[in-house]
This record gives C-alpha cells, sequence and structure tokens, in this order.
C-alpha cells in the first residue's frame, strides 16, 4: 500500500498517518485503485469495516478509527468512483459494490472476527458483506440506512427527486448541490471546515460522475436491475444470528421511522440507541457515536455479563391484576371520580375482563405496546389493567411534555396502537403515531372516522363480554414504558417488566401498611393507577395534570371526602398550594382531611416547614417524603420527625434504604466525573448507585445511555449525587450535570441553597455553575422575600443581600442574582431547571461585564 498525493492536507480529525491505498483486482481480472482510512493494527483482535453511503466518503468513520477498541483494526474504505478512490469510466450495481468489498477485505488479509458498521447507502453494502461472509461475522453496527421499502412505501422523498432523470445529471453530477445538501441535512449545523471536508473529493463534474451513478441504482422499481440483489440482502438478513446494534439520528428528512421500523422487524434482536436531535448523518450529528461503538465491540469481546436484581429470580408468580381479581365480588368503590361517577370493584373487574378479551379480539397481541392518551378517570384505569391483562405494555408520556415533546416520546416507543379521548386521538393524529386508534368515551360516528378510530372502549367491551378471556401473561415480560419528566434532558422511555413492577407494589404496599381499608387520593395521577394493583380505592382530586401547582386544598379535601380518603400523595409544588389555600377550607373539608393518615411526597426534595406547615392542615398524618425516580420508587423513606432528628446537612436527607434495597455510590473526581468503584464509606460524595429488584429493567431505545447507567452490573445509577451518614442515612446533594467543577473542587448544589434559603430575605435559591469545566464559579441566583414584582429574568441583587448571602453559602461565591421566579421542572413544579437557571446566568454576566467595560 502507498500512501495518497491527492489527499488535502488539514482535513479536521483526520489523521494522515490513516490514509491508504491499493490496489486490487476484480472478478473480472480488472484492477482498481482503492483509498482507505486503516488504523495499522498488527495481529488485530478483530475489524471493523465500516462502510460510507453516498455521497459521503471514509472520513464518515474518521473518529472511529480514533476510538478503535484496544487491539482492533479499524478499515473504513471509499468505494469505487467515491472519496478519494479510482475513479470509474461507469456504472457499478450492487452486486458488483458488494463483490468489490470482498475483494477488497481478501486483499487486506481480514479473516474475521469483523464487525460491519454501516450508513445510508453503506448500510445495504455492509450487509450483503455480511451475508458473503457469515464465517467471519461477528456482529453487525448500522447507521440511518434502509434495506427495503416498507409495503405502500415508495421511497425517501429526497432522493426519488434526486433520482428523476431530468434532476439527478445537474443536482448529483453537474454541480455540488447534492453533496453540499447532504451535510446541510445535519443537526446541530456542520462546522464549515467539516462541510468543506465531505466536499473535498467531490470538487469537479467528473469527480462526481459515482455520485449519480449510486443516486440511479436506488431500485425503486420492481424491474430495475439492482432490485432482486437488494431483495436477496433485505430477506437475508433476517438469518443473521449474530449481536447487532442500531444508532439512529430521529430528524432525519430521508431515512424516517418506517425505515428504522422496518430495520427492527428484520432484526428484532437488535439494540438500538437514538440520539435526540441527531439527523441523516448520525456519526456526525452524535459525537457520541464513535464511542458507542467502541463500547459496544469491547462488550461484544469481553461477553459482559449482566447481574440479575436481587430477589427478581426468586419473586413469586402474581399477575399485576391480582388483587383487583381477588375485589371480584366487592361492590366497594374502587375509583372515584370527583364530580362524576363511582366505579365499584366488581364493575372495575368485570369491565377489565371483557375490554381485555376485546383488546385481543381487536388485533392487540401480547408484547405491543399501546400509548395512554385518556385523562384521568375511570377509563383510564381500565384501560390500563384491560391493556395489562390483554398482555399488552402500556405507554405513558406526561401531557406536559407538549406536543412535541410527546410525539418525539411515543414515535421512539414504536407504538403498536393508540387508546384516547377525541383530543388524545387528535393529538395522535397530530403526532402522526402509527396503529391501532381506540376511542374512550362517546364520539359521534363523523368525528370518530376523522380521528381515524376503529374502535371504542364500548365496543370493546361488549365483543369481549362473550369472548375467552386472554392467556395470562409470564412475569419476565414487559409491562410498561414510563416517560421521565424530561426535567435534565430530552424525555426518556423507562421499561418495566411484570415481575419489576409487582416488586415495586409489593415494597409500597410493606413500606406503608396498606390495607384493603385505605383509601388512596392522588395528586399525582399516574401513582392513582396503581390504586387497584394495590387493592385499595383511589382518587384524583380536580386538577390540572400539567399544573401540580393548582391543587387547592378545598380541591383535596372534595376528593377525601368523595372517597374517604386515608392516603395522600402529593408533590411539594401542590402541597405549597395546600397550606397557602387552607383558610378557604369549610369544616366539613377539614373533617375529611382529618381522616387521613398517612402523607406521601416525592419528586423534588420537600422542605421542613412546609412539612410542618401541613400538619395544620393533616393533622393526624404521618408525613413521609419517599427518594426515588421513575427508574425505581422508592428507595429510601423518611418521615418528617426523622428529618428534625437528623437535623442540618450537607443536602436534603431522604432516609434510609428500604428492605432489599442496596445504595452505593460512586465517588466524584476532580472534574466531576464519577468514576469512582462503588462504595458505602460514610461521608463520601458521589454519584447514587440503587440495587433493588423494582429497579427498571432498561431504558428504551438508549442502548447507549442504559449501559452507562448500567455499567457496574446489575446497579443502576441515578445520576443524582449524594452521602451516606454514620446512621446509614441518604442525602441527596443535586444531579451529576448540576455539580460545579471550580478550581478548588466540585461543589454540589443542594447544601449551599438550604444554607441560603435559612436567610430571611430569601424565598428559594439555585446555585450554578458558570464558566468553562474545571473552573467554573458558583453563581446564586435567590427569590428575594420582599414581594417586590420582577421581570422574569435575572439581574445583580443589591450589595447588601448579596453580601448575606455570600456569608450564607458556605463556599466562595463569584456572584448573586436576583428573579421574580425560578424555572422549574413540568412534571412536578418542583425541581429547579438548573441548566436553564445556568443558561441564563450567563448571559446575565456576560451582559453585566460588556455594561462595565
Amino acid at each position: 500500500m502507498s500512501v495518497p498525493t491527492d489527499l488535502p492536507a488539514g482535513l479536521p480529525g483526520l489523521d494522515p498517518a490513516w490514509s491508504r491505498r491499493i490496489t486490487v483486482a476484480d472478478a473480472t481480472g480488472t484492477k482498481h485503485e482503492w483509498h482507505l482510512l486503516d488504523n495499522g493494527v498488527p495481529d488485530p483482535v478483530g475489524t471493523l469495516l465500516c462502510v460510507h453511503g453516498n455521497p459521503t466518503w471514509s472520513y464518515l468513520w474518521r473518529r472511529l478509527v480514533a476510538a478503535a477498541p484496544p487491539g482492533w483494526r479499524v478499515i473504513a474504505p471509499d468505494h469505487l468512483g467515491m472519496g478519494f478512490s479510482e475513479r470509474l469510466p461507469g456504472p457499478r450495481p450492487l452486486a458488483q459494490r458488494v463483490a468489490d468489498l470482498g475483494d477488497l477485505t481478501a486483499a487486506l488479509g481480514v479473516t474475521g472476527p469483523v464487525i460491519t458498521v454501516g450508513h445510508d447507502w453503506g448500510g445495504v453494502l455492509s450487509l450483503g458483506w455480511a451475508l458473503a461472509h457469515q464465517e467471519q461475522l461477528r456482529g453487525v453496527v448500522l447507521g440511518n440506512t434502509a434495506v427495503a421499502m416498507p409495503e405502500g412505501d415508495l421511497g425517501p422523498a429526497l432522493i426519488r427527486l434526486a433520482h428523476a432523470p431530468g434532476v439527478r445529471s445537474v443536482a448529483t453530477v453537474g454541480t455540488p448541490l447534492f453533496v453540499r445538501a447532504t451535510t446541510a441535512l445535519s443537526s446541530p449545523k456542520l462546522p464549515a471546515d467539516v462541510r468543506d471536508a465531505f466536499a473535498a473529493p467531490y470538487r469537479t463534474a467528473a469527480r462526481r460522475r459515482s455520485v449519480g451513478d449510486f443516486v440511479a441504482d436506488i431500485p425503486f422499481s420492481p424491474g430495475h436491475p439492482s432490485r432482486a440483489a437488494q431483495e436477496a440482502i433485505a430477506e437475508g438478513i433476517r438469518s443473521l444470528d449474530v449481536p447487532a446494534l442500531l444508532l439512529w439520528g430521529p430528524r432525519d428528512p430521508v431515512f424516517g421511522e418506517r425505515y428504522l421500523a422496518d430495520l427492527r422487524e428484520r432484526l428484532p434482536h437488535a439494540q438500538l440507541h437514538r440520539y435526540e436531535g441527531a439527523s441523516h448523518l448520525v456519526p456526525e450529528d452524535a459525537p457520541q457515536y464513535a464511542d458507542a461503538v467502541a463500547q459496544w465491540v469491547t462488550d461484544l469481546s469481553t461477553s459482559r455479563a449482566t447481574t440479575g436484581r436481587p430477589g427478581a429470580a426468586a419473586a413469586p408468580q402474581r399477575h399485576l391484576g391480582s388483587a383487583l381479581a381477588a375485589r371480584a365480588g366487592d361492590d366497594s368503590p374502587a375509583v372515584v371520580e370527583v364530580g362524576g361517577g363511582t366505579v365499584s370493584w366488581a364493575q372495575l373487574h368485570r369491565r377489565v375482563e371483557h375490554l381485555a378479551a376485546g383488546l385481543a379480539g381487536a388485533g392487540i397481541r401480547p408484547g405491543q405496546r399501546v400509548a395512554l392518551l385518556v385523562e384521568p378517570s375511570a377509563d383510564l384505569t381500565a384501560a390500563v389493567y384491560a391493556v395489562w391483562r390483554a398482555g399488552g405494555v402500556i405507554v405513558v408520556a406526561d401531557k406536559g411534555l407538549g406536543l412535541r415533546g410527546m410525539r418525539r416520546a411515543l414515535r421512539s416507543a414504536g407504538v403498536d396502537a393508540v387508546i384516547g379521548g377525541a383530543p388524545g386521538l387528535a393529538a395522535a393524529r397530530a403526532m402522526r403515531l402509527p396503529g391501532t386508534r381506540i376511542a374512550a368515551g362517546r364520539l359521534p360516528a363523523g368525528a370518530a372516522r376523522a380521528l381515524g378510530a376503529a374502535h371504542t372502549l364500548d365496543e370493546l367491551e361488549r365483543v369481549g363480554s362473550t369472548a375467552p378471556p386472554p392467556a395470562e401473561t409470564a412475569g419476565d415480560a414487559d409491562c410498561a414504558v414510563l416517560f421521565t419528566s424530561g426535567a435534565t434532558g430530552p424525555a426518556k422511555g423507562v421499561v418495566y417488566t411484570r415481575r419489576q413492577a409487582q416488586a415495586q407494589l409489593d415494597l409500597v404496599g410493606a413500606t406503608y401498611e396498606l390495607s384493603p381499608d385505605d383509601r388512596l387520593v392522588a395528586a399525582f395521577a399516574p401513582f392513582a393507577l396503581l390504586g387497584p394493583a394495590l387493592g385499595i380505592g383511589s382518587a384524583v382530586p380536580d386538577v390540572d395534570v400539567t399544573e401540580p401547582g393548582s391543587l387547592t386544598a378545598a380541591a383535596l379535601a372534595d376528593a377525601t371526602a368523595a372517597i374517604g380518603g386515608t392516603v395522600v400523595f402529593a408533590s411539594p409544588a401542590a402541597l405549597r398550594r395546600v397550606v397557602a389555600t387552607a383558610g378557604e377550607l369549610t369544616g366539613p373539608q377539614r373533617t375529611a382531611l382529618g381522616r387521613v393518615r398517612l402523607l406521601m411526597s416525592a419528586g423534588a426534595p420537600v422542605p421542613l416547614p412546609l412539612l410542618r406547615a401541613l400538619r395544620q392542615v393533616l393533622p393526624a398524618a404521618a408525613a413521609h417524603t419517599p427518594y426515588g425516580m421513575t427508574e425505581a420508587l422508592p428507595v429510601t423513606d423518611v418521615c418528617a420527625t426523622e428529618i428534625e432528628a437528623a437535623g442540618p446537612g450537607n443536602g436534603v436527607c431522604v432516609g434510609r434504604p428500604l428492605p432489599g434495597v442496596e445504595v452505593r455510590v460512586s465517588p466524584l473526581s476532580a472534574t466531576g466525573a464519577a468514576d469512582g468503584e462503588l462504595t458505602d464509606t460514610v461521608g463520601t460524595t458521589g454519584e447514587i448507585a440503587v440495587r433493588a429488584a423494582h429497579v427498571k429493567d432498561r431504558y428504551d431505545a438508549l442502548w447507549a445511555t442504559e449501559r452507562a447507567a448500567s455499567r457496574d452490573p446489575g446497579w443502576h445509577r441515578t445520576g443524582d449525587v449524594g452521602h451516606l451518614d454514620a446512621e446509614g442515612r441518604l442525602w441527596i446533594e443535586g444531579r451529576l450535570p448540576h455539580a460545579v467543577t471550580t478550581a478548588a473542587g466540585v461543589v454540589t448544589p443542594v447544601g449551599v441553597e438550604q444554607r441560603v434559603e435559612l436567610l430571611e430575605t430569601v424565598t428559594s435559591a439555585a446555585v450554578v455553575g458558570v464558566g468553562p469545566a474545571g473552573a467554573q464559579v458558583v453563581v446564586v441566583v435567590v427569590v428575594p422575600a420582599d414581594g417586590a414584582r420582577r421581570r422574569a429574568g435575572f439581574e445583580l441583587a443589591d450589595p447588601a443581600l448579596a453580601e448575606a448571602v455570600r456569608a450564607a453559602a458556605g463556599t466562595e461565591v463569584a456572584a448573586v442574582l436576583v428573579t421574580g421566579r425560578l424555572p422549574v421542572d413540568i412534571r412536578h413544579q418542583s425541581k429547579i431547571d438548573r441548566r436553564e437557571v445556568a443558561r441564563q446566568a450567563t448571559r446575565t454576566l456576560a451582559g453585566a461585564r460588556a455594561r462595565t467595560r
């Protein structure tokens, strides 16, 4: 091999030492000169064969060459006629290009094991090579690509446009339009020098000839010369029994969701990671792409095992509807709709059984995913348990995510059906969700047709009343995909199996000594859905689920009175409003609240003063603040008296781990990375890790995120930071991404915020870091208690307030800012959005510096 002379110097991120040329003869004996990137590892343990698409070149894989796992050779060729390989006198069809790759790897001495990595048209070519060399194949990795056109699909619109004969010669060969447009698809926008690097091999029409030939070789029509080869590859990959990884950019206007769904159907065992925000050039748009591939390859090489969570194998086989079935003859209230009707246990059980049979008759199969777009109601409760009874998987995303956030979440979950009221079905249409539509509630026939509803719940209940019940589903089957609030980034889908969900229910029931005599009032609607599985009646107060802070004391009391509530669950934001409106309570409302024995609040730290104030509203209730998250709830528990006994500390005391739950921390480095070995050493601050039978099974369609969170086998890294004290209690100090990395060390935010909030002049506080990692400064943003009306933005605090904050903080503070209101999360309206606070603080301080110059 020789070093090419025509490769431009200074291409960003490309080491010239990787660039090689080799002359290879094809099956006809014709010799061709190839250009490739090759890290040149001698005696490799394996080879990554990276195949680009059109109109990119091997430059696409430069990060993967740099991030190659130890001992692995990375080969990234430029197709003949492409990149800096030899130009061709004519077109080269798909089958020939697959054979060309085989000729090249033979000439390079590749013998396996090989993992193919493909993108765009390179996905098809890499799979063609894989099928022809299965004796060498160890795995396949695919970026945004397509191997077939799903039924009824005409192909990507942008490619079809470029494929049109009158357009192709101009757009792909005569001008650099197609070349430049490809890199313009990236999100975020690529730097100019990177875009120029991708265009470097295609500066003239002569050098772009194969760009046009590649487009012409896409077999849109059945009689196309390459159609048979494409179909053979598309069908052939169904037989591949090697590991597969799909890394996808969901914003791709070329290969959209339908092509991903087709790939997943053909490779059902494939792991998937969706890089939210990334577009077509996912290796460019997601800088983590190369590290993800390297990690996956390393895991295959080491046969990384997963350790089962405690109790998972020994858990008894019970069903999520067992408690409901046990009360099938009970005419007492199971679900109460405030201001509406009441559904007894007997009615609910009967409806669930009939609906489940109706759903099965409508085509809902075990394992299929059903999105629930129904307001909190008896319909929603029945739908949840009917889907479970039919063996389906419920998919739940907060309305508070907004249409865009819900669309991203639900499309990523790959739902097979949607159950919704009229607003929910309208939203499903707007979000272009796939699958069968089922209407909850009564819809006029015209409205049902307009919304695409194929069935109604009432219709399915009638049909199911004469149908046999579905078989029970195994405990290790999935039962739910629950999306996080999106408070710390894009909402993540969290998958629970039936066994894990049952373990959670068992733990909640045992921890809080719940019995059939209890009644639950849940101001957080998803928690109310657990009522039937816990065997206790439930009600949801009259509150906007997207505005938990709108809950009034009267609304809580009315819901409590309606069902005879003994247990209340609400977020801190909801409870603040309850305390603020308690003066409006009537005598009967106070009596109803006086019967509550247990108050639970979660979703964010609950201040002790708020718990004390609630004693005036719920005088007989023991106040508990369980700690947990969507991925694992509860983890610990603490009551108000225990918080008082613990006293002040660096963070929020959330109590001791519950029975069967283990907690450790991974110590933080000076850069804020949680890279230490898990430990329970007293006083060590680090990322909190949890192990228990009820911890989530996995993140959905987020392989890299799940791999990072579970890198200690059997444990889930929570992303929270805290420490254990000498009494075994856990203290929460903040989120890992919010730790401030100063030159003097790491500062966690919650302890500082609590000390500042003790000032009488401060209502609330947020601590953030401003500046580059490792050299950040601490900035404190406070809401003053002076009652003054302030604009939404931030401004510098007056000298007296700033001095008081600095004195209370307990750490060096670079700046103190004031605002009228701190941004919070959507779901609970309680977690401070420190990322947004940091963004605004940075802008405010930059403006202040500019004004002082």
